[in-house]
């Protein structure tokens, strides 16, 4: 079981991504045709926390009170199956925090070549992580003299859905430089966003011309992407590797809306919320589309480390570094690490208070789980929450 992607705090929303899906999918199958891989993602939030998965019945051994529990599909795009995901890979990163501040970079796909991304996913967004990842490598080792840390993670959506990918880059606010030392970036900017967006131009269309070889397809792009401005967009720096795994998180696991988003549906028209109180009214075959517009192709990986951060460095430079910063500065300890992960069920009360060995009639913490089978109907409830 996996819980939602509600906040703690919130209640959970009356509106699911699943209840439109469950109406409005033959509808939209009778209009356009599905990927395979998109297929796989209709089916699975539509049967998510239903009989078809099974589940487990909680009993309280005090009262008998009864309380039935179906699995969750644990499809990396459905909203209501990231957020016990999120914590677990926040409790793994937390070994590889490096105790210093960190920058947030955002690199974006230009317009013309999105249709490209949508044709082949997996080699333009595998070309757009290149690129951007070895840009700020670049700037580290030409501007700091050093190997920064980067944390890439690839969204591809705005808050009204339509098709924008664009990655998200957690930088180290400085780097390890060849002797063994680390050396600090500056405290209010990492480099020139100016500068960095024209490097990245340069090498994704390198690259692109390297994909596409000499094509008319590639002759008749390639003037307008030198034309235009590649955006590049750098906030101020976090406070410190706390903050940012945490933030970080919740980036890491987002899909492209919540059900906390949605507003109305009345069988026709989706209503939901996009940003600075506004919100979007499409038809439900339309919120579908867009919704389908970013499922990643099937074992992509959109979560990606570079430099000091990488897989290669994590016992070696990475521990360097982190000796360096600790040395210079005593606030700074060392991440508290555990032998045994937390349970699901632990992860969940850290996240939202809910003791779910606590009874909701009697109180006791006397709830015990035995599992069912799919498609069964377990006695005593037919809640299906």
């Amino acid at each position: 079981m996996e819980c939602s992607s509600a906040q703690p705090g919130q209640a959970r929303p009356r509106l699911e991504v699943a209840d439109i899906f469950r109406a409005a999918v033959p509808a939209f199958r009778d209009r356009y045709v599905p990927t395979r891989e998109q297929l796989k993602v209709m089916a699975a939030i539509q049967r998510c926390r239903t009989m078809s998965l099974g589940g487990h019945l909680d009993v309280c051994s005090k009262c008998g009170h009864p309380r039935p529990s179906y699995n969750s599909c644990r499809n990396r795009h459905c909203p209501k199956c990231q957020c016990l995901a999120q914590a677990r890979w926040i409790a793994r990163r937390q070994k590889r925090v490096i105790p210093t501040k960190y920058f947030h970079v955002v690199f974006t796909l230009p317009e013309p070549l999105r249709a490209l991304a949508r044709a082949d996913p997996v080699a333009i967004y595998d070309l757009f992580f290149e690129s951007a990842t070895r840009t700020l490598l670049e700037f580290g080792r030409s501007r700091l003299h050093a190997q920064i840390g980067v944390t890439a993670v690839l969204h591809t959506w705005t808050r009204d859905l339509r098709f924008h990918p664009h990655v998200h880059c957690i930088v180290t606010a400085g780097g390890l430089d060849d002797d063994g030392h680390w050396v600090r970036a500056r405290s209010r900017f990492l480099f020139s966003v100016k500068a960095m967006a024209k490097v990245f131009r340069g090498k994704f269309v390198d690259g692109l011309a390297t994909l596409m070889g000499h094509s008319s397809q590639f002759a008749e792009l390639k003037p307008g992407l030198y034309d235009r401005e590649w955006v590049v967009y750098a906030k101020q720096p976090f406070g410190g590797a706390a903050q940012v795994f945490q933030y970080l998180g919740r980036y890491t696991h987002r899909v492209g809306i919540s059900n906390h988003r949605l507003v109305s549906f009345d069988g026709l028209e989706v209503c939901f919320r996009t940003k600075h109180g506004k919100t979007c009214t499409v038809a439900a075959v339309e919120f579908i589309r867009r919704f389908l517009l970013h499922v990643l192709p099937a074992h992509f990986v959109k979560i990606r480390h570079y430099g000091l951060v990488a897989a290669a460095n994590v016992g070696s430079k990475l521990e360097t570094a982190r000796a360096c910063l600790l040395a210079c500065d005593d606030k700074h300890q060392p991440p508290a690490s555990s032998e045994t992960p937390p349970s699901w069920r632990d992860l969940l009360r850290a996240l939202t208070g809910l003791d779910l060995f606590v009874c909701p009639v009697c109180g006791a913490r006397s709830m015990r789980s035995c599992p069912f089978g799919p498609g069964i109907t377990p006695a005593g409830s037919l809640d299906t929450s």
